[in-house]
């Protein structure tokens, strides 16, 4: 879930805690700092009768450890790093895929190791204090194709009719309307209909905190006290709407994502933030997409 991680990056802005890294212009009356090292007898810059000295007003290197650090984000430094992601997950997913196909033993397995790791490393990256860097995100990336492969496989397994066409298949639609929501979702916030303010944000990440807990206590009722495939609710009219709750709420969660990425680079926060917030609208995607597959099983279910 992407609040936890994104909600950082809206904190670390609106603090000024990254932004501004650049070098401020002088104030009316002052002379520009000079160099380092420079002027150290005199005080102030000799050199160019009082012109700042060459260099000055560039950006500075980011306060914290990273190579990429010292430049503003950028809108594509997110699309690029958000490509990639979803490469190494789907690629993933791919081979977990037919591996599931084949052996019904592989994907139990790996959806034990794809949901303990992104378990993991997703709650480690919602307590980090810097941004997440490329190893991080593409190790959960791998992960969470793993997770994602192996659910999608036994979804077409038990849901799909032999012989099912590509576009009637419980995984096609699911993508198809992950794809529409989010769409949906984009075009909303970016004409205003939707507007993320603090309060909005507030009561947002206090219902996905609350939804997470919630499904930790119903994957535990599934796995050890007997809940079947869906645990609470079932395939009834309760189960039915805590999925709408769910779609519902992840879809809004994009909301917040978009004006995570926005803030970034209204705020010119630095280039290390790209994979953080990339790595944000990527959790909030494959959500949107386990839970709308989550909703079409239990329609399917008899």
């Amino acid at each position: 879930m992407s609040n936890p991680i994104l909600n950082r990056v809206a904190r670390d802005a609106e603090r000024g805690r990254y932004a501004g890294f650049r070098t401020p212009a002088p104030q009316r009356g002052q002379q520009p700092p000079p160099p380092p090292g420079y002027g150290q007898q005199a005080g102030y810059p000799q050199q160019g009768h009082g012109q700042p000295q060459p260099g000055y007003g560039q950006p500075q290197a980011a306060p914290f450890g990273g190579g990429d650090g010292g430049r503003a984000i950028t809108l594509d430094d997110v699309l690029v790093r958000i490509a990639v992601l979803f490469a190494v997950l789907l690629g993933v997913a791919g081979v977990t895929w037919f591996a599931t196909m084949a052996s019904a033993t592989i994907g139990a397995l790996a959806w034990v190791v794809g949901l303990v790791g992104t378990l993991g490393l997703g709650i480690y990256m919602a307590f980090r204090r810097t941004p997440i860097g490329p190893v991080l995100a593409l190790v959960y990336a791998g992960f969470e194709g793993l997770f994602v492969g192996a659910i999608s496989a036994t979804f077409r397994q038990f849901f799909d009719e032999p012989g099912t066409p590509i576009f009637e298949s419980i995984v096609t639609q699911a993508v198809l309307a992950t794809l529409c929501v989010f769409g949906a979702m984009l075009l909303l916030y970016t004409t205003r209909v939707i507007k993320v303010t603090q309060k909005f944000r507030a009561v947002v990440s206090m219902l996905v905190l609350g939804y997470f807990v919630f499904s930790l206590i119903n994957l535990g009722y599934m796995l050890f006290f007997g809940g079947g495939m869906f645990g609470f609710g079932g395939t009834g009219l309760l189960g039915i709407g805590i999925s709408l709750f769910a779609t519902g709420l992840a879809a809004v969660t994009l909301a917040l994502d978009f004006d995570s990425i926005e803030t970034a680079i209204s705020h010119r926060l630095p280039q290390a933030y790209a994979w953080h917030l990339a790595m944000g609208l990527v959790i909030t995607l494959v959500w949107l997409y386990l839970e709308l597959l989550r909703l079409l099983a239990r329609l399917r279910s008899d």
